[in-house]
């Protein structure tokens, strides 16, 4: 028997990169997986489609999590098409270098409100569903370790989420609910080639540092997700995974 059979996970932010990759990771184990997307309505019918060709069982749905009533309803198709929820994986986020001199208040808005508003919206709706033994992973990152210069904003964000998993590991630990972020180091996905940090002296840096010597691709990132959203981390709740092949 798969690791997930019989469980129903939603991956937010994931028509692409790391949350497209978990949601067909998550499908092969045999979750049923609902395929969230804010904007990319091709994106998710391709990872869908993906899921469904190997027999997988998935659903697209769209929402902003930054907004209460798109989140709820992002769960709600969770329950109204599958009829429960196990595995949340909160994984949209965006993300935006810039010196502190640039630093703006709608940039600040933006960012926080998709990485850390959205988190705790989904996860808001998500909780009254979940039950002993369920899963909530936190899409983290390196960078609330390295705080790399340049990135005051999106590095906020992800220090704030390191700090939500912990809270949320306390406060939903009498539910048997487990609660851990998961925190990758630099990886190859379209957003990173988009944001022009493939190839640049920030990637040769990065790979520099890592005793891997390379940076990760999104099923590196994937196998962890599986881990943590099956029994096999049933004694695990409140950790900050990082993923980065051993950047620090």
């Amino acid at each position: 028997m798969s690791k997930l059979t019989a469980k129903v996970a939603v991956v937010t932010g994931a028509s692409k990169g790391i949350g497209a990759s978990i949601a067909q990771a998550l499908a092969a184990e045999g979750a049923s997986v609902v395929v969230n997307y804010a904007s990319s309505k091709a994106g998710a019918a391709k990872v869908v489609d993906a899921i469904t060709a190997t027999g997988g069982k998935a659903i697209a749905a769209a929402g902003d999590v930054s907004k209460a009533a798109e989140a709820q309803g992002i769960i709600d198709v969770a329950i109204q098409h599958f009829g429960r929820l196990d595995i949340l994986v909160n994984n949209s986020g965006v993300y935006e270098f810039s010196p502190i001199e640039a630093v703006t208040e709608d940039q600040f808005h933006r960012i926080f409100n998709v990485n850390v508003l959205g988190l705790l919206l989904t996860t808001q709706a998500a909780v009254k569903h979940l039950g002993e033994g369920s899963s909530i992973i936190n899409i983290g990152s390196v960078v609330s370790r390295i705080t790399p210069p340049g990135s005051s904003v999106y590095t906020g964000t992800k220090g704030a989420v390191d700090a939500i998993t912990g809270v949320l590991s306390r406060e939903l630990g009498p539910k048997k609910i487990r609660v851990n972020a998961l925190n990758p180091g630099m990886v190859e996905t379209e957003g990173t080639h988009s944001a022009g940090f493939i190839g640049s002296d920030f990637e040769t840096g990065t790979i520099a540092q890592t005793p891997f010597g390379r940076i990760g691709q999104p099923s590196d990132i994937a196998s962890i997700a599986v881990f943590l959203a099956s029994d096999d981390s049933a004694w695990l709740t409140g950790e900050l995974i990082i993923a980065g092949g051993g950047l620090r």
